[in-house]
C-alpha cells in the first residue's frame, strides 16, 4: 500500500468507485503533458447516502451540510484520480480546484463550502502537495438540482 493510500486508511476514508460518465463523448478526467483535469463532481452521483444530493445552499441546504457534501465530492474525485493514474503517490501537486455552488442569491459564503475540498485535499497530501489555487462561484441551478460540482487540475508525476 502506499503513502496516500496508507494516510486514507487511517483517516478512515474508503473511495467509493470513480466517476463513470453516461455518455461516450465525455470522460471523466483527461491527462495532457503532466496534467490531468478532472471533470465536474457533483453531489447527484454521490454514492455517500449521508449527504444531500439535491437543493439550494442557503435556502433548503445548510452551510454545513455543503461543506460534507463537497467533501464527498472531492472523495470521489480522489478515486477518479486513482482510476486514471493507478497510483496516487503520482499526484506531485493539486494544482487547482474549481467549484460551482448551487446557492440563494443571498448566500455570501461559497468560500466556506468548497473549503470541505480544500481541506480533505490539504489533510490528505500535506502542504507541500495538496495547497492548491481555486474559485469557488455561486450559480443559480446545477443539474438534478444538486447543491455542489467541483472539478480540478492535477500535476501527476511520469508512470
Amino acid at each position: 500500500m502506499n503513502k496516500i493510500e496508507k494516510r486514507l486508511v487511517k483517516m478512515g476514508v474508503v473511495l467509493p468507485p470513480p466517476l463513470v460518465l453516461p455518455s461516450k463523448n465525455r470522460t471523466s478526467a483527461v491527462q495532457s503533458g503532466n496534467l490531468l483535469f478532472i471533470s465536474g463532481h457533483g453531489a447527484a452521483l454521490l454514492d455517500d447516502l449521508e449527504v444531500v444530493k439535491r437543493g439550494k445552499v442557503g435556502l433548503e441546504v445548510s452551510e454545513e451540510e455543503a461543506y460534507k457534501t463537497t467533501r464527498a465530492c472531492a472523495i470521489k474525485m480522489l478515486a477518479t484520480v486513482k482510476h486514471h493514474i493507478g497510483d496516487l503517490d503520482r499526484v506531485t501537486q493539486i494544482v487547482q480546484i474549481h467549484g460551482m455552488i448551487n446557492a440563494h442569491p443571498d448566500f455570501e459564503r461559497h468560500n466556506m463550502v468548497l473549503n470541505g475540498a480544500s481541506d480533505f485535499f490539504y489533510e490528505v497530501f500535506g502542504e507541500d502537495v495538496g495547497c492548491h489555487g481555486r474559485f469557488s462561484m455561486g450559480v443559480g441551478g446545477l443539474v438534478a438540482c444538486q447543491p455542489v460540482e467541483i472539478e480540478g487540475i492535477f500535476e501527476i508525476a511520469a508512470g
